[in-house]
């Protein structure tokens, strides 16, 4: 059924009639503007917005129209949304979904009506595997790399037992499945909580202090992050369970997680530091436009999705009836990234670098992120040979 589902997409972009070009180019942008995960969706506007001044707001010289939807964190409205974008708005491109569960709701309705979908952040895992599309491009991450990232880290370390902790949703399981499959300890214990409303973790805390494991895995993004965090101190688990994490300490959650966060190590694929020209560009001219507030992933990999759909207009002149063209620009990456240079796998999922991030004081005594090592070189997702695509 999945495999059909692919072939279909692919048996439409080959015999998609040409549309006419319209004046300007549009691109429809679904994410989370609404409820306690809005600065998430807050901050992917805010890069993209950026990306397009850096682009004159033009792209192959025809202005810019973007429609911002609110998908509400629910997979019942994304999808809606991105039906209206398609059916009602006829973008050219679709970017954005934060979660998962949303993208993979909002999946079937791009690919049948042909239109390029760029996820720049979910990755679920089918997504990756079977049901990869010609449609379909990730500016992010396949959602296993960066826990399989912090398992190898772990193994470094001599990390003997975890016990894991993340939300019952796509993206959650994707994560604690990652860390499993590259961590060569025991796992003590699995916990998954009602996501996304539960933020009382006692329980699952005082699990992980009884299990007996010396370490503690946990994913939780956005206002969860902040009360795991702040509730495994309180419990005073921090001077005696050491926490890897992916994804719960980010520029956002950190002006509210505090010193809590000093000492919890991450996985990434992009900091804020890395030492690269467009990169630096990037943080310093988010940092002026918004009131010196600091980009996260969320908003590099926004960035990065307006630089890919560029590279696709300008490939064909501004002619997006040309699919395939554009197709085959995208396949390249050949636009300057803010993670530096990175290339696509057969089914259009980064092949990239991860780094390990810690919490320090910056020049100012300001709390920030930063690289601290390469834990893994150009690595590619697990799911790539389950694509159809070759």
């Amino acid at each position: 059924m999945r495999t059909a589902f692919w072939l279909a997409g692919a048996a439409a972009l080959a015999l998609a009639s040409p549309a006419s070009a319209g004046d300007t180019i549009k691109i429809g942008f679904v994410s989370t503007f609404s409820g306690p995960t809005a600065v998430i969706g807050n901050d992917m506007r805010n890069s993209f917005e950026l990306a397009l001044d850096h682009l004159g707001r033009k792209m192959d010289g025809k202005p810019v129209e973007v429609i911002y939807e609110d998908d509400q964190q629910k997979p019942d409205v994304g999808k809606q949304k991105t039906e209206k974008l398609v059916q009602s708005d006829k973008v050219d491109f679709i970017v954005g979904y934060i979660w998962s569960n949303v993208l993979l709701a909002s999946l079937k309705t791009a690919v049948d009506s042909k239109t390029f979908l760029i996820s720049a952040n979910a990755g679920p895992s089918q997504l990756a595997g079977e049901l990869c599309s010609p449609y379909v491009f990730s500016t992010s991450w396949q959602n296993d790399q960066t826990p399989q990232a912090m398992g190898q880290y772990m193994n470094q370390k001599g990390v003997k037992s975890v016990f894991l902790i993340g939300p019952n949703y796509a993206a959650g399981k994707d994560m604690l499945a990652g860390v499993k499959s590259t961590f060569k300890g025991e796992i003590k214990g699995e916990e998954y909580t009602v996501w996304p409303s539960q933020l009382d973790f006692s329980a699952e805390l005082s699990k992980a202090r009884a299990s007996g494991a010396d370490s503690i895995f946990v994913f939780y993004p956005g206002a969860a992050g902040v009360q795991f965090l702040n509730q495994y101190v309180q419990a005073g688990l921090k001077t005696q369970i050491p926490l890897y994490t992916v994804f719960t300490v980010d520029e956002l959650s950190l002006p509210l997680q505090k010193e809590n966060a000093l000492g919890i190590p991450g996985a990434q694929e992009w900091v804020n530091d890395l030492p690269n020209e467009e990169n630096k560009r990037f943080v310093a001219d988010y940092r002026k436009k918004y009131t010196n507030l600091r980009p996260t992933y969320y908003g590099a990999q926004a960035y990065d999705a307006a630089q890919l759909v560029n590279s696709a207009v300008v490939a064909v002149k501004g002619d997006t009836s040309k699919k395939d063209a554009m197709k085959a620009e995208m396949e390249k990456a050949n636009f300057k990234s803010l993670r530096g240079s990175f290339k696509y796998g057969n089914n259009h999922i980064p092949i990239q670098n991860f780094y390990l991030q810690d919490v320090v004081k910056d020049a100012d005594g300001q709390l920030a992120l930063k690289t601290v090592a390469t834990i893994v070189k150009d690595d590619q997702d697990r799911f790539h040979d389950k694509c159809p695509m070759k």
